[in-house]
């Protein structure tokens, strides 16, 4: 078995039935399930709060968002295809895949960075209001989690031209790909919570 930088090593399994390795990718994956739903928490008891604009409504571009959120989800697929390539020890495929989800992933980072930009323009920074304060958080705090994302797979990437993974790439890909898959279900519960659901009336 190899581990997440490919180096092979003794895998134990655990009373679960998993890996060690990958219960603690599971258990680590847990904790941000708690960080991101008390950022999404606190966002949705604030952001009605503010006593001065801009207000969701004033700034939001639903459309280009969904956009940019269908440029991330596409990246599970390229995620899952990247898996089989290595399931298949087909490395040139497994790179191919790696930096197409790579390159959708730093897409998504620079729509977000586009779109903080055109609402700092429209009046809404950090320290504007509580809506303010809570979006930037907990959307900045996601876009800090794609870009360690992009990273991992680069070095995967990497890694494989140097022909420093082990002979099962599958398994480092693995524990990459279930870490981009949480980013990803992450942004459709963000997406739908922040975007889609109406402020409440001030």
């Amino acid at each position: 078995m190899a581990d997440i930088t490919g180096v092979t090593v003794h895998e134990e399994h655990t009373s679960t039935g998993l890996s060690s390795t990958k219960l603690a990718m599971w258990l680590f994956l847990a904790s941000e399930c708690m960080l991101f739903g008390g950022l999404i928490t606190a966002y949705m008891l604030y952001r009605g709060a503010s006593l001065k604009g801009p207000y969701p409504e004033d700034v939001f571009d639903i459309g280009y968002t969904s956009v940019s959120s269908f440029v991330l989800l596409a990246s599970s697929l390229t995620m899952v295809l990247a898996h089989n390539a290595a399931l298949e020890k087909d490395y040139p495929r497994m790179r191919l895949w790696l930096t197409g989800t790579a390159m959708l992933g730093l897409t998504f980072v620079g729509g977000q960075v586009f779109e903080f930009t055109s609402f700092y323009r429209e009046g809404l920074s950090l320290t504007t209001n509580m809506f303010g304060t809570t979006f930037y958080v907990l959307t900045g705090f996601h876009g800090v989690h794609v870009t360690v994302g992009v990273l991992m797979l680069m070095i995967l990437v990497v890694m494989s031209w140097r022909s420093s993974l082990s002979d099962d790439p599958a398994f480092p890909v693995e524990m990459v790909g279930l870490y981009w898959h949480f980013v990803d279900i992450v942004w459709i519960v963000i997406f739908t919570l922040v975007y889609l659901i109406p402020t409440p009336q001030k």
